[in-house]
């Protein structure tokens, strides 16, 4: 019996070798170029393609490895973390470098439940690729602790981070990490989301003593 799907929508940025902030480069070959036990007919359109980019672009997840020496790395991370409820919470209304504090979370207390995926909506994906790409509020670290004390499954965000600009320290990421919280980055068309809790897939590629990769993110909404 197959399960009935509802509602997808891909809350993951498109790349585009060439145009990332982040390293993203692609080469196409003929495939019996590179690998000569294939064959290949002349005028066939067979190819394979080999890519070079940070683990950093575009939307992409970062697992405790990125900043704690033991932490666990992407392909050590437990898949049933990234697998499950999210729930959306909008700070839409956030100006850039303005706090989101625990009292703006504390809206959500009855919302935001243990092993939930929380995704936070500032619409700020509209930058990316550009040169405001950057600007963005963030999270205080009692917001992170409030967050960590409802012990969630994974943050998200749909701008580029979440620390205060100017610090020479991710006091946010360690806290996290250090609960075995990963981050997402970069997602995008949380806007396009009808309602506010979504089933939530997050795959990354499952590569040893990596720190990051970039993900599919995918909700899906429940049918009316």
């Amino acid at each position: 019996m197959l399960m009935k799907i509802g509602r997808v929508v891909d809350l993951s940025h498109k790349l585009c070798p060439g145009r990332e902030e982040y390293k993203l480069e692609a080469k196409r070959y003929f495939v019996d170029e590179l690998y000569p036990q294939y064959k290949r007919r002349p005028d066939d359109w067979y190819i394979t393609s080999e890519l070079t980019f940070s683990t950093h672009v575009g939307t992409h997840i970062e697992v405790p490895y990125h900043y704690l020496k033991e932490g666990k790395d992407i392909s050590a991370f437990p898949i049933e973390k990234l697998i499950g409820e999210a729930i959306v919470v909008d700070f839409s209304h956030k100006k850039v470098r303005e706090a989101i504090d625990e009292k703006d979370l504390e809206l959500y207390q009855n919302k935001i439940k243990e092993g939930d995926i929380v995704l936070i909506r500032t619409d700020l994906s509209k930058f990316y690729r550009t040169s405001k790409a950057h600007e963005r509020p963030y999270i205080t670290e009692k917001a992170i602790n409030w967050l960590i004390e409802k012990r969630i499954h994974c943050l998200g965000v749909d701008c580029t981070g979440i620390e205060q600009k100017g610090l020479d320290y991710q006091i946010n990421h360690e806290a996290l990490f250090k609960n075995d919280i990963p981050l997402i980055e970069s997602l995008t068309n949380l806007n396009q989301l009808r309602k506010d809790r979504v089933l939530l897939f997050v795959l990354p590629v499952a590569i040893k003593n990596i720190e990051a990769f970039p993900v599919r993110v995918i909700a899906i909404e429940e049918s009316d």
